[in-house]
């Protein structure tokens, strides 16, 4: 793959993309409320936004899908960083990524018979391979092997079955895009630390990497326009407090609403402490401490900021059913959650006001791995029997 190449088409359109089209409410009435808020039709007419918190505070459970060409490795999805893959070794993978078995109506069945109100599938991980259509890059799996919108095929089957719909986006982490800012500029894991040159990497002085802002830009714009989803998800919260003064997320999350008035927006404990809600990894607080451990006292005071401007409104904490990693790792196999411990984890998160958001890692075709689809429909049986 010629990535110069096709970074150079990137820009040419990345442009006519940032064109936003007028908010939704501008353009006269709004549309029909997606089928998850159809039980919010009247709060939704005057505040599309209060709807979904509403039926966010509601929704209890919901299933996360770590799942991309790190899958087909099975070693987890930071397995380019750690063995330090070359981006065009890594980019080759395209060439076996069928997403044979990604199916999404099996996805959403599954969803429903554990018990969850709504499915939130990795549209582009810290690879930069994006699982969805779009203008600005080819590095997506609408021209990889599988030939496929995964996103628009999930979105899809979750409009036909009432469920929601979030979008994962690797905001503050890509180790595919030209611009990127390497890791000399202030987070180890902005790149992969390569001791050979990577001729994929353009990044040069600070400026350029408003060419990546453009991009991420644009393509937040496609997954809004297209997908209307039930919100945005961004990750990596650890890359924001390296370099804040990067990532105009407020910017962005105007963006998001402008265009959508019921995407809600997320990013782990918080970035600007005006997010919709908190998700922090495995339990409220457990980020934070991480951030101060990492990085420091005045980011571990941001961290805490930010995470008490979102207390005790509409939060959620993820959690996966492998121990400590979310793509699949085939080591992990027999080590998956039980049907105990998941019921566990949601009396605990529902205990503190909080959804789970529990991920499971698709196996390289695109399959759920099936110790996993077990253990979800007997936890969504005890689930029923309780109510």
């Amino acid at each position: 793959m010629n990535t110069r190449r096709n970074f150079l088409r990137q820009l040419t359109i990345a442009g006519a993309a940032m064109a936003l089209p007028e908010p939704l409410r501008a353009a006269g009435a709004l549309p029909e409320p997606p089928a998850y808020l159809a039980a919010y039709k009247a709060l939704y007419a005057k505040d599309p936004h209060a709807a979904a918190l509403s039926w966010f505070s509601n929704a209890r459970f919901g299933l996360f899908l770590h799942y991309g060409l790190y899958s087909l490795l099975a070693r987890g999805e930071w397995v380019q960083l750690r063995e330090k893959i070359p981006v065009a070794e890594y980019e080759k993978l395209t060439e076996q990524f069928t997403a044979e078995h990604f199916d999404a109506d099996f996805i959403t069945d599954l969803a429903i018979a554990a018990g969850m109100k709504y499915v939130n599938l990795t549209a582009k991980h810290h690879d930069g391979f994006c699982l969805f259509k779009t203008a600005q890059t080819n590095y997506n799996s609408v021209q990889a092997a599988a030939g496929r919108d995964l996103v628009g095929e999930l979105k899809a089957a979750c409009d036909r079955k009432g469920l929601g719909l979030f979008l994962y986006y690797s905001i503050c982490a890509d180790w595919h895009h030209p611009y990127f800012y390497p890791p000399e500029a202030g987070w180890s894991n902005a790149r992969p630390a390569y001791t050979a040159p990577q001729p994929a990497y353009l990044y040069k002085r600070k400026d350029d990497f408003n060419k990546y802002l453009a991009y991420a830009k644009a393509q937040l714009g496609e997954l809004v326009t297209q997908y209307r989803p039930a919100g945005i998800w961004f990750d990596p919260v650890m890359g924001f407090y390296a370099r804040p003064d990067l990532f105009p997320m407020q910017e962005l999350y105007t963006q998001i609403r402008t265009l959508c008035p019921h995407t809600l927006v997320s990013f782990k404990q918080g970035a600007t402490g005006t997010e919709d809600f908190a998700a922090p990894e495995r339990g409220a607080g457990s980020m934070y401490e991480q951030v101060k451990k990492s990085l420091g006292e005045q980011p571990g005071r941001l961290a805490q900021k930010v995470w008490d401007a979102n207390k005790n409104k509409h939060n959620e904490t993820c959690n996966t059913m492998q121990p400590g990693i979310w793509g699949y790792r085939k080591d992990d196999d027999g080590k998956h959650l039980q049907v105990e411990q998941v019921l566990s984890l949601l009396q605990e998160a529902g205990g503190k006001g909080m959804n789970l958001l529990l991920n499971t890692g698709p196996l390289p075709d695109g399959s759920i791995h099936p110790a996993d689809v077990e253990v979800l429909r007997k936890a969504g049986k005890i689930i029923r029997q309780a109510r």
